[in-house]
């Protein structure tokens, strides 16, 4: 493909210069060019290899002059035609609009008066035509562009230029002219020498298909539509529109008639029957249609026998149409996309293929260095951002393909967003939805993962209504990634407990509440050839034969492939359309196991013991770096739950300090580094518990209150406190800062304002505190004098800031701003509080999970120059990773389970 780029870039370059490519069509290559002699850009077709071989070029160019005459407002004109270094090419203005196809997928019925309004134009741009003696041939609604509400007829005439010019060899190409779906009976059976009534006939199905949604004739394969164009009478519109007028039924039915002779002799008459109310069919044509639409009796079977009788004549007449497909051909491949376009690394899905296979969305880099959702249609090279989508993860399409849902991980919301253009639009934006899940329901529902269970949202928004109940007696934790089956009966999801090794796929019924496990895996996926696929912890995916009416597994599961990525908490990229396109990104299977490592300034990366991995825990990670430097205290999740523990730095011993089977978290040094604080709700709720470094002797409570504490912090002479309490103090914010005297009972206000205020963070000299509020709308990272916090407040950050931390010098703020990145901030402490310069250091795209709002999951070393992550997923530990493509993927599938 680049070699022939290059040849036509050359061969054109006097005229045109290529820009990019734009797609495929049926007969040609398009690419967006500029015009050199009127400044201007244009759209350069390229005729197929094959078939420019067949015509010849005089020919070609002798039998398009008749289409260049064509002038009318509503037909996209010929600016110029030729050949040039044996390519073919004719060219076009270059039109930024979309194209009716585009309109409908995202719309999918349109209104009865805007079709009218479509058709009649197109059709006044047929009739301008027609009696020019000028056949379209292939009317259909990716052939129609929308500019300004108004449609434009594209490739007019171009069918013809390569029938007349190609004559009988045309068939050595394999190449239809004509769309199956809008192929008239006389175009579907080889007749070259088609006229007016069979644009009609296309412009009747194109009105069918406006208005029910699904075009009059449908099939799985070219052979099955032709067979049915031949043999079978188009359900009624009304069927499946009630509100569509009597007389717009009747014309599209005689426009649809397989005889030319019995459709409307000129696209003007349609047109006309079209906007006459009046307009019925004749009684004949009535009593035909209703002949053939009869449910029972002997008219009904000479009827059949009339028809079978033709269809085999027919038959005969286009056996190479009837022939049985052969197998599709499975091609699989590995898609590099362009840099500035790359999949960021982030939790959870990533990339996700439209229903119909057409395009993908994934999650790539954002402007300001935040990732963003991007789209890319499978037959362009570029993929194109979607605006408004800034910190999106696990992307999610409509049923219908129009739209995409996202979640956003600070702050927390769900959002929809139209791919036809617009903001987004948010759907929810409660904290207790998780990352752990997004689907897109047929039932009109967005399921997600809340309080460890599943959820469901109206996607016009609305609150959170939970739907599966955690069943202990299985051991289970909690549940996770859903995925919404057919038809809306039930949902896919894990249930939890323990390890990802242990996870098993179950099935809700929503109509119960109730659920059942299937299989043991990590995330499932329903298929439309009746098969469950699922990832397993190790990186394989597998298929078991799956009845979607019982919902239930029905046969042996048989493995598929291996080397798929399992990243955090079981976050896989798999993604399969309706069409049979499967598309997944590879990677090692870390099942959710960490690794801490030091990252510099400049984001270079180095392991702090290249053979420890552990598993981190939910909801974050937590760690935080003796005074000496020499050891890092850390949370660590087992099977018993989750404890503290003491690794000797860098590659010493790895020891446990806690052995209660409650949780113990977030772990704070005392100021001598002889003993460890953290948080536990051994006692039934979460306190504050102290236990020496080293192991010796028992955990004692330090702070004891009737409300859980969730965050300390302590001033170097251990005079003061700094805590989050849980619920609200004083009924002001939702979270609030209290500071604490040591030896006193009762806490003061230091940051409870009516916000959200929390990440406390004391300076080493324990004269200021930093903490992060969203009281202007989002977080930002702030400064107060400690403990007269009345004496001031200045604001650090100013794109979006969380997890405060000090340089151990004092003159320097750590944080990571709004787009995801490391920033440091200077400042001055020595009279008042100054800010100073402000530089972004690094991404933490690859540490966004453990690095969320309310308490930094990351600490500076001794030296201020490196800081001590954890890295959690598959791609973190050197695998190279790869976006594969499989087409023609459910050939595979066939024989699971048969």
């Amino acid at each position: 493909m680049p070699e022939i780029t290059s040849r036509l870039s050359n061969a054109l370059a006097d005229r045109y210069r290529l820009e990019r490519h734009l797609g495929e069509g049926g007969m040609a290559t398009v690419y967006l060019a500029h015009d050199l002699k009127h400044d201007r850009k244009v759209a350069v077709k390229i005729l197929r290899p094959e078939l420019a071989a067949i015509i010849g070029g005089e020919r070609f160019v002798n039998e398009i002059k008749v289409t260049a005459n064509l002038q009318h407002p509503n037909i996209l004109p010929l600016y110029d035609s030729g050949e040039a270094d044996t390519f073919l090419y004719y060219v076009m203005p270059y039109m930024e609009g979309e194209t009716l196809r585009d309109k409908m997928e995202r719309e999918k019925q349109l209104g009865v008066d805007e079709v009218i309004e479509i058709a009649k134009d197109v059709g006044a741009a047929l009739h301008f035509a027609h009696e020019r003696g000028v056949v379209h041939r292939d009317i259909k609604p990716e052939n129609i562009l929308m500019q300004d509400g108004k449609p434009l007829v594209a490739d007019f005439g171009i069918a013809l230029a390569v029938t007349q010019a190609g004559g009988s060899r045309l068939t050595e190409t394999g190449l239809s002219l004509g769309t199956p779906h809008y192929m008239s009976p006389e175009q579907a059976m080889g007749d070259r020498a088609v006229d007016a009534r069979s644009d009609v006939y296309a412009l009747g199905a194109m009105v069918y298909e406006m208005l029910v949604g699904e075009p009059p004739h449908h099939g799985t394969s070219v052979q099955a539509i032709v067979a049915r164009i031949l043999s079978d009478e188009p359900e009624p519109i009304t069927k499946h529109r009630k509100t569509v007028p009597p007389h717009v039924e009747a014309t599209v039915r005689k426009a649809l008639e397989k005889t030319p002779a019995d459709r409307f002799t000129s696209a003007a008459k349609f047109v006309e029957a079209l906007q006459n109310p009046s307009f019925t069919l004749a009684t004949t044509q009535v009593a035909a249609h209703a002949m053939m639409a009869a449910a029972s009796g002997p008219w009904k079977r000479l009827a059949i026998g009339v028809s079978a009788v033709a269809v085999v004549l027919l038959a005969l007449t286009v056996w190479g149409w009837m022939r049985p497909d052969p197998p599709a051909r499975v091609s699989r491949y590995s898609l590099a996309l362009p840099e500035g376009q790359e999949i960021r690394l982030r939790f959870g899905r990533r990339v996700v293929l439209a229903p119909d296979g057409s395009r993908f969305v994934y999650v790539g880099p954002g402007q300001s260095g935040d990732a963003q959702l991007w789209v890319r249609r499978r037959d362009q090279l570029g993929a194109t951002p979607i605006p408004g989508t800034e910190g999106a993860v696990h992307p999610t399409f409509s049923p219908d393909g129009g739209r995409v849902a996202f979640l956003t991980a600070a702050p927390r919301t769900v959002k929809v967003v139209s791919l036809g253009g617009g903001p987004p639009i948010t759907v929810s934006d409660t904290s207790g939805v998780s990352l752990v899940g997004l689907s897109w329901g047929m039932d009109g529902f967005l399921y997600v993962n809340s309080g460890n269970r599943i959820g469901r949202i109206p996607a016009a928004g609305g609150e959170v209504e939970l739907v599966s109940t955690i069943d202990t007696v299985r051991d289970e934790a909690g549940h996770g990634w859903p995925e919404a089956l057919p038809g809306g009966r039930g949902v896919l999801f894990t249930a939890g407990g323990g390890g990802v090794e242990s996870w098993n796929i179950a099935v809700l019924d929503l109509a119960t509440g109730t659920h059942r496990t299937l299989v043991r895996g990590i995330v499932g996926r329903y298929v439309p050839t009746g098969h469950l696929v699922y990832a397993t912890a190790d990186g394989s995916v597998l298929a078991a034969p799956f009845d979607l009416n019982r919902m239930d597994v029905t046969g042996e599961a048989v493995a598929l492939f291996e080397g798929l990525g399992v990243r955090d908490f079981g976050s896989i990229d798999l993604s399969v359309s309706d069409d049979g396109t499967l598309a997944y990104l590879t990677g090692s299977a870390s099942g959710g196991l960490g690794r801490a490592v030091w990252v510099d300034r400049n984001g270079m990366v180095t392991p702090v013991d290249p053979e420890w991995m552990f598993d981190p825990g939910l909801p974050e990670a937590a760690l935080e770096i003796a005074p000496d430097g020499r050891q890092v205290a850390l949370k660590i999740s087992t099977e018993a739950g989750e404890d503290i523990w003491v690794k000797q730095l860098d590659r010493g011993p790895l020891s446990r300090l806690t052995f209660d089977e409650a949780y113990d978290r977030r772990p704070r040094w005392t100021a001598d580094g002889r003993h460890i604080m953290f948080t536990s709700d051994r006692g039934g709720n979460t306190d504050l518990w102290m236990k020496p470094a080293d192991g010796t002797g028992p955990a004692e409570l330090l702070l004891d209150f009737e409300q859980p504490v969730h965050e300390i912090q302590r001033t170097p002479d251990e005079s003061w406190w700094v805590l989050r309490l849980g619920g609200t103090q004083g009924g002001t914010g939702q979270r609030d800062l209290v500071g604490l005297r040591t030896g006193d009972t009762t806490t003061v206000p230091i940051a409870a304002e009516p916000y959200d205020e929390k990440g406390a963070a004391l300076s080493p000299d324990g004269r200021w505190l930093a903490y992060e509020s969203n009281e202007t709308g989002r977080n930002e990272v702030y400064v107060r004098p400690f403990p007269n916090a009345s004496a001031g407040k200045w604001q650090v950050s100013t794109g979006g800031g969380i997890n405060p931390r000090w340089a151990h010098t004092g003159q320097e703020i750590f944080f990571v701003d709004g787009a995801g990145n490391m920033a440091v901030a200077e400042v001055d402490t020595r009279n008042a509080f100054r800010v100073g310069t402000r530089q972004v250091l690094f991404s933490t795209d690859e540490y966004n999970l453990v690095t969320g709002e309310n308490y930094a999951s990351w600490d500076v070393g001794p030296d201020d120059q490196r800081f001590m992550m954890i890295q959690i997923g598959g791609e973190t530990n050197g695998t190279p990773v790869e976006f594969v493509i499989v087409e023609n993927w459910f050939e595979e599938l066939k024989t699971v389970g048969r």
